[in-house]
């Protein structure tokens, strides 16, 4: 997958920045953000899954363990291998379960991945989402990463919500269907104004914990 030219990215950001102070913010701070990539792929999926719900450290530690008993992570591996050997490797049953029924449709076609990269948005969610074990969230992700669709958008992501609170300097987050109202405005560059909102606070974290003294 290639990211977003820098260009457009830019082009992007300056729109965002002028219709929303957050943003611009953001984009004072740290200008162009960098384009989170994956390969538009099963693995790709299945990391997405690992990742659902855990912190990153953790789910980084499963995810090294999957690939690493895999060797390669693909549908028919996933579908040759012993479900309680993956669950082995830290994965809950029901993200095994995912990740089966995410391979079967592969196999099957009822998921074609080079259909979902050359999609309409709409469509590439509706496909993705049609497959037992992709919500929203994992579909967003996957478009955002992978196809590096710039509207993509996982809403109710809660890293968004908290960055968007801190930059706009209030006490109190929006709640999610606030939330995804007010990102109406960002249209057609939500994946954009996501990543712009992650670059700003995961740098505000790595600057906290440069800051904290050592023990």
């Amino acid at each position: 997958m290639t990211a977003p030219s820098r260009r457009k990215l830019k082009a992007a950001c300056e729109t965002l920045a002028a219709a929303d102070p957050a943003l611009s913010r953001a984009y004072d701070e740290l200008g162009v953000p960098t384009w989170r990539v994956g390969e538009p792929c099963y693995a790709a999926l299945c990391r997405l899954i690992a990742y659902q719900q855990l912190s990153t450290k953790a789910a980084g530690s499963i995810w090294a363990r999957t690939e690493t008993y895999f060797r390669e992570v693909t549908p028919d591996a996933v579908l040759a291998a012993d479900p309680e050997d993956i669950r082995a490797c830290g994965m809950s049953r029901p993200k095994v379960r995912h990740m089966v029924s995410i391979a079967e449709a592969i196999t099957s076609g009822a998921l074609d991945l080079e259909r979902v990269c050359a999609s309409d948005l709409d469509l590439a969610r509706k496909e993705l989402v049609s497959v037992k074990g992709i919500g929203p969230w994992t579909a967003e992700l996957f478009l955002l990463y992978s196809v590096g669709a710039m509207d993509a958008f996982p809403v109710g992501d809660v890293g968004l919500m908290e960055a968007h609170k801190l930059l706009s300097e209030v006490e109190t987050r929006m709640e999610i269907k606030e939330f995804s109202a007010h990102a109406e405005v960002w249209r057609p560059y939500r994946g954009v104004a996501a990543h712009m909102l992650w670059g700003w606070i995961n740098d505000q974290r790595a600057k906290a914990s440069q800051a904290s003294p050592q023990a």
